[in-house]
Order: structure tokens, then C-alpha cells, then sequence
């Protein structure tokens, strides 16, 4: 395995959740997009849970198992892209092999829904952004 990157800039999670793709499952949320730089030769991965799940322990938990997951499905990320994984009600309760399952299948529909869709995608430019 190669070094995880980490998204942990506000803005970063925020042009993920804007310009790419979701993936709902009964565990797990999953939104990914393209990643800025050209060169990333490994995909750069984000965390988050919401107040709703819990308290801090809760929700530490959730990212925890979270990351321990992605862990063991970490080759089948593709480099160049970004993943936010997003925590849902039942993230810290569920049974490992379902909440890994769910990682499985939400990672698979999304890269082939990339593969489906041109390689480069529409970025807002600033000219876009003035209208």
C-alpha cells in the first residue's frame, strides 16, 4: 500500500461533494471526484461524521471503522481521484463485514461510473463562477 492522502481542508471536501459523484449504501456514504492535480499517483481519501450520529465517541468510532475498512479496500481506489467516506446512522454499530461489503460495492459502481464518463470532467472555470 501505498502513503494515504488526507483531505482536510474545508474547500477540499466541499469541491468533492459539489463536482463529483455519490454513492448511497445502508452503511456508508461515498462521494468522489477527480483530483486537481494531475500527477496524484495515489487517491487522497476524506473522513467525516455528522452530530447527528452521536457523541464524540460515537462519532470517532464510526471514522475509526471507517478507516479500518478502507484499509482492506484500499487497492480497489483508483490514483488520481478523491473519496470522502461519510458516516451514517448505523457506521458504529453495524457488523464489519456488512459496513466493508457496502465500501466494496459503493467504490465499484462509482469507478465504473468514471470509466463511463469522459476523462475530464467539467470544472468550474472563473468565468463561470461571474455569471
Amino acid at each position: 500500500m501505498t502513503a494515504v492522502l488526507k483531505i482536510k481542508k474545508r474547500k477540499d471536501f466541499l469541491r468533492v461533494a459539489k463536482q463529483g459523484l455519490k454513492m448511497v449504501t445502508s452503511t456508508v456514504i461515498l462521494q468522489a471526484a477527480q483530483s486537481l492535480s494531475a500527477s496524484e499517483t495515489s487517491p487522497k481519501i476524506g473522513f467525516t461524521t455528522t452530530k447527528k450520529l452521536g457523541k464524540a465517541h460515537i462519532r470517532n468510532r464510526a471514522r475509526r471503522r471507517m478507516r479500518a475498512a478502507l484499509r482492506e479496500t484500499y487497492n480497489r481506489l483508483k490514483p488520481g481521484y478523491e473519496y470522502v467516506l461519510i458516516g451514517r446512522y448505523n457506521t458504529a454499530e453495524c457488523d464489519f463485514a456488512k459496513l466493508k461489503d457496502d465500501l466494496i460495492w459503493g467504490i465499484k459502481k462509482l469507478n465504473k461510473q468514471f470509466e463511463s464518463t469522459p476523462d475530464e470532467q467539467v470544472l468550474p472555470t472563473a468565468a463561470d463562477s461571474a455569471d
